[in-house]
């Protein structure tokens, strides 16, 4: 009777052990089987790409348009710099072409002036080397004198001198003329300019390349800038992704096109949709600017952790993301890419 009161009074304890045992079980199943297939980690930030704004051409500041952390649109105009002397450089750029267009019209009409002088002299020549063809002819038949012979030989050799002297004189005029129309290379100068004196005007105006959030803007109206001097960035906010560092451990089992789980500590409750995109190379020591020194004789292994680029799925657009963020990265390895299998 005493036996059988014992068993009874320790039941319940037994009861209790036996569940705790299970608990222990079922949690310790669930703690493996979410570390065999979903690698989490908590070493992870938010970030995004960042345009350095800079001016194209230099200036004194006339107006800023956008103020630090505000949101603008792809286009939008954000500073602009006195545009009165890149103005004045176009308009000298494009009198420039002007009288370049009046210079090649001279040197057109000179050359036609030539042309018609080569003409002429062409015409005189043919005609001094008829004449004296037929002034020889008759000297020897003994019907011109000596004189008359002597006379028409200097008369061709003096036309011929005078063409060869014309024809050098139409090259120059056509040397210095150059090509016409769109090849003239004095015209093409001359556009070019132009080209250039307009777009620097162009670049006075100062607009967001892409949309985004303006950052570490100080920059006010009369400053002067300098042609590519950093002014301020620019926060894409069209694309966002999270650097997760995972331990080398993980990496494995990690492929990119693996969905992920991301949530942000700024955000508590809210989870954001995620993909893998690719995994680091090398391990983020690798690329410190004091990598650790292990040929020490106290050296102790320390697992490494390897960065993990992990893209948002479209992200909320009412809620406001910032750069380095904290966040934590959980990713489904359950579904690799067609062909691959997990060596381990």
């Amino acid at each position: 009777m005493n036996s059988f009161s014992a068993i009874n009074g320790n039941r319940p304890r037994l009861t209790i052990i036996a569940i705790a045992i299970v608990v222990i079980v079922l949690v310790t199943g669930w703690y493996l089987w979410q570390r065999t297939f979903y690698p989490a980690t908590d070493d992870a930030y938010l970030n995004a790409n960042v345009v350095r704004i800079a001016a194209q051409v230099g200036g004194p500041v006339s107006r800023v348009a956008v103020s630090d952390h505000q949101a603008v649109q792809a286009g939008d105009l954000l500073f602009e710099i006195d545009p009165a002397p890149y103005d004045i450089a176009l308009q000298q750029a494009e009198a420039q072409l002007a009288q370049t267009g009046s210079d090649i019209s001279a040197a057109t009409a000179a050359v036609q002036s030539a042309r018609e002088q080569v003409t002429q002299a062409q015409t005189a020549y043919d005609e001094a080397v008829k004449n004296a063809q037929r002034v020889l002819s008759l000297a020897g038949n003994g019907a011109v004198s000596k004189a008359d012979s002597e006379h028409a030989t200097a008369q061709r050799d003096s036309t011929s001198a005078a063409l060869k002297a014309a024809k050098s004189a139409l090259q120059e005029a056509m040397d210095r003329r150059g090509k016409t129309g769109a090849g003239n290379a004095q015209t093409r100068i001359a556009q070019a300019r132009v080209a250039q004196a307009r777009l620097d005007l162009s670049y006075t105006r100062v607009v967001a390349p892409v949309a985004g959030i303006v950052a570490n803007l100080d920059l006010r109206p009369g400053s002067t800038v300098a042609a590519g001097q950093t002014l301020f960035a620019l926060v894409d906010t069209h694309e966002w992704w999270v650097d997760a560092n995972f331990k080398e451990t993980d990496l494995h089992r990690i492929h990119p096109g693996q969905p992920a789980k991301i949530t942000l500590d700024m955000y508590p409750g809210v989870t954001f949709r995620g993909e893998v995109e690719s995994l680091s190379p090398a391990s983020g020591a690798a690329f410190s600017l004091l990598p650790p020194e292990n040929a020490t004789g106290n050296w102790v292994k320390v697992t490494q952790r390897f960065p993990v680029r992990v893209r948002l799925i479209d992200p909320e657009p009412a809620l406001s993301l910032h750069i380095g963020a904290s966040s934590s990265v959980t990713i489904d390895t359950r579904r690799r890419p067609a062909g691959q299998t997990d060596p381990h």
